[in-house]
């Protein structure tokens, strides 16, 4: 499929949707309407059409259900879901094992292979059936697997070096849940996971409605 152009507030629907339809599917469900899926979004019918239309290589008929399968299909083949992503884990306290422990990146195109840290207690054990090595083993694992995405659960002190070893090591995208700015060049991707914001949406939302 061309590759279209679509906005952020898009690229964040769609995984969305995609949990949705899949759960849809793990419940015997094989047909959707635009509607169902606006009223578990809490969303206009017409913006699930837009979205939907987007991303799917035929037009879907007017009133008609669609196929969960064909949109779960189209959905991980526009957000590159198809193909496994391998990544590392640097930092496997509490976050970083409930992170290495979930088995649900699979469905979203990302596999954990190894964890890292520096606590005798935890280097050279398994979590998940994942190894996790001593950080000094960063550069042989990274090339011997050829990894290209890190997920970053270090304490802030620390965070910053890790980055310019990985940036060094080849590593092109760093998903980071430190509540930190790190600096990159412009050409590494850095996806930022924000509890605290994430928190002040929810808080806000409440606050709202309350």
């Amino acid at each position: 499929m061309k590759s279209k152009k679509v906005s952020l507030r898009q690229l964040e629907r769609y995984p969305v949707y995609l949990n949705f339809l899949l759960s849809l599917r793990n419940s015997g469900i094989d047909k959707v309407s635009s509607r169902q899926i606006a009223d578990m979004m809490s969303c206009s019918e017409e913006q699930v059409r837009k979205d939907l239309q987007l991303i799917s290589p035929k037009k879907a008929l007017p009133g008609r259900q669609r196929e969960v399968g064909d949109l779960i299909e189209y959905l991980k083949n526009f957000l590159g879901y198809k193909k496994i992503n391998e990544a590392i884990l640097i930092g496997v306290g509490h976050l970083g094992s409930a992170l290495m422990s979930f088995r649900g990146f699979g469905d979203f195109g990302l596999e954990i292979v190894a964890g890292f840290d520096i606590d005798p207690a935890l280097v050279n054990s398994t979590l998940a059936e994942k190894p996790i090595y001593d950080l000094g083993e960063l550069s042989r694992i990274i090339f011997e697997k050829n990894i290209k995405i890190a997920i970053l659960t270090t304490p802030k002190s620390v965070s910053q070096d890790i980055v310019d070893k990985l940036v060094s090591l080849g590593i092109v995208a760093i998903w980071n849940f430190v509540p930190m700015h790190l600096d990159a060049p412009k050409e590494i991707v850095i996806e930022n996971f924000d509890f605290a914001a994430s928190l002040a949406i929810l808080a806000h939302r409440i606050n709202q409605k309350t």
